[in-house]
Order: structure tokens, then C-alpha cells, then sequence
């Protein structure tokens, strides 16, 4: 008996339509320097442009817009250590509810702030001794809330491939596509829509040199833990690889590539002095790969998905300042 996958072409391509108009169809950059650099032709997808100036957006308001009327009456809840709390903050308000979000006590201060200032509850627990999906489950359960997973749901995994589905309808045939690794959302749903376009396409997944669950669970064939990361890399700082994720990302991810938090800064340096971009760490990921030559011989054209750029002057000032 086959078991059906639990994302399809399909799934992301109804995400895509259900959330038309609601979220930014996000700029694709080329830069001449950029490919003279790396040796190929590269298109970054600026998912820093989104909404809220992070990918989380579309999977948010994708899983939000399908709930039940009711269920979006009596509120919402979150756990994230930024990126995913600011997009739930802002559809509960775009969508005429409450949030409540659980973030870890040190999760970036601009972060922070945005999620509060879209009207949202924040409940702070320590990231390297709670359990946040434990208390997030229980904070729902006591009030009614519905729990919107960072990653851990079709709903989410299929908003967030319409990033790469975007990318490919512009770009046009990807001979690879790069894409930074947490919990493994966006990864799952860019890889179910470009091997669903083009199967012969290699997915390279990122992550920071102190988190590498993912690489070490592919590698094992199953979900292998690590210690919480300590990595400027916030949004990839996670110990271990979604469930439902990583049953996709096991079939579709060809490789993972790792980087430094030293190449991290300077990919973030590239990006603002060169490209005239901001990115958070997590989203300078994958521009990092290229530019260190940590994926290896890049083929002809090349996608990368740069996933957000929710960062403040200060802490960019810190990381990416002189002698850093």
C-alpha cells in the first residue's frame, strides 16, 4: 500500500490562489557581480520584501485563512522565536482576531516589538531549558485557542512553498534552488513545488555550522537531535527537524550545505553593500553558501531563496560593523 504524500504540487498551488492578494509577490533580484562571483546565473527571490519582511507571512495567513469561523473568534496562538510570531500577529489582525505568542526570553528585541506592536500577546519561556510546543499546547488548550504551528503543518509547509513557485513562474527552469533550513517548512514546500515543475532540479538546504539537524538526520534517516545552536543564525536555531517536514525533506533535499556565523556576516555585508539588501542571519544563509563556495560547482542557473531580513540598525551595526 502507497501512502500519499502529505504535500503535493496541488496543495501548493491552491496555497497560491487562496492567499493571492493578501501576501507580496516578492521582487526577484539578478546582480552581474553576483554571477561573475559565484560562476553562475543567480536569482535571489527577496522574501525580505514580504510582509511583515519575512516568508512566514504566506504560510501564517494560508493555515489562518482556513480555519473554521469560529475557531478564528475565539483567537489564535503561536510559538516562535520571531519570524513566525510577527506573521501570526499580524494576520490575527489582519483577520479580526487575537494572538497570544510564546517567544524565547532572548528572541531579537526588533522582533519582539514588531509582534507586540501588531497587537499580540507575547509569553516569554527560556529556549534552552522549556519546552516551548508544551507550554504554547497548553497556554491553547486552557484558553481555546487555535495552535498555528511554525512549520509542523500542510497548511504552513504549502503557503510557504508559493515563495519558490513564484520563483520558478519567473525565473523560468532552475537548475538548482538554495533554501535556508530551521524547522524545515519552507524547505518542504519550496522542494514539493520545484521537483513537482522540474524533477531533475537540486534542492540544497542550508543551515548554520552550530545546528545541523537536518544534515545529520539525512544522513542517519531519521530526526536526530542536537544541542540548542548558538548561532547569530536565530531563525535556524532549532534541535531537531519537523516531524511531517522532514518526511518530505528526506524524499526531495539532495544535499545540505553549512556555514559559518563569520560567512554569515559577510553574506549580510555583501548583500547590504552590494545588492543594496537587508537580511536578517537565517536569511543571509543561503547568499552565504555561494559566496563562501560551500555548495561546491554551482550548476548554470541558480535560485536562492533569501527568507527575511527582520533585523535592527543596532544588532546589524554589531554583526556586520568593522573588524566584525
Amino acid at each position: 500500500m502507497t501512502t500519499a504524500p502529505p504535500l503535493t504540487l496541488d496543495d501548493v498551488r491552491d496555497a497560491a490562489a487562496r492567499i493571492k492578494g493578501a501576501v507580496h509577490r516578492t521582487p526577484v533580484v539578478r546582480s552581474r557581480t553576483l554571477d561573475a562571483l559565484v560562476g553562475a546565473e543567480v536569482f535571489l527571490k527577496c522574501e525580505n520584501f514580504q510582509r511583515m519582511g519575512a516568508f512566514k507571512f504566506r504560510g501564517a495567513y494560508h493555515a489562518a485563512s482556513r480555519l473554521a469561523p469560529e475557531q478564528r473568534a475565539r483567537g489564535i496562538a503561536a510559538y516562535s522565536s520571531g519570524n513566525h510570531a510577527q506573521a501570526v500577529a499580524l494576520v490575527a489582525r489582519e483577520l479580526g482576531t487575537t494572538a497570544v505568542i510564546v517567544m524565547p526570553e532572548d528572541a531579537p528585541r526588533a522582533k519582539r516589538a514588531a509582534t507586540e506592536g501588531y497587537g499580540a500577546e507575547v509569553v516569554t519561556y527560556d529556549r534552552y531549558s522549556g519546552d516551548r510546543v508544551a507550554i504554547a499546547g497548553a497556554l491553547a488548550a486552557e484558553r481555546g485557542l487555535t495552535l498555528i504551528p511554525p512549520y509542523e503543518h500542510p497548511h504552513i509547509m504549502a503557503g510557504q512553498g508559493t515563495a519558490a513557485l513564484e520563483l520558478l513562474e519567473e525565473a523560468g527552469e532552475l537548475d538548482a534552488l538554495v533554501v535556508p533550513v530551521g524547522g524545515g517548512g519552507l524547505m518542504a514546500g519550496s522542494a514539493t513545488a520545484a521537483k513537482g515543475l522540474r524533477s531533475g532540479i537540486r534542492m540544497i538546504g542550508v543551515e548554520p555550522e552550530a545546528g545541523d539537524d537536518t544534515r545529520r538526520s539525512l544522513a542517519a534517516g531519521r530526526r536526530v537531535a542536537v544541542p540548542v545552536p548558538r548561532t547569530i543564525a536565530d531563525g535556524q536555531a532549532l534541535e531537531i527537524p519537523g516531524e511531517l517536514t522532514f518526511s518530505v525533506n528526506r524524499r526531495l533535499v539532495d544535499e545540505i550545505a553549512l556555514v559559518s556565523d563569520d560567512e554569515i556576516r559577510a553574506a549580510m555585508r555583501f548583500a547590504f553593500e552590494r545588492l543594496k539588501i537587508v537580511l536578517e542571519p537565517s536569511g543571509a544563509t543561503p547568499l552565504a553558501v555561494l559566496l563562501s563556495g560551500r555548495a561546491g560547482r554551482l550548476p548554470r542557473r541558480v535560485g536562492l531563496i533569501l527568507s527575511g531580513g527582520n533585523i535592527d540598525a543596532e544588532r546589524f551595526a554589531r554583526l556586520c560593523g568593522a573588524g566584525q
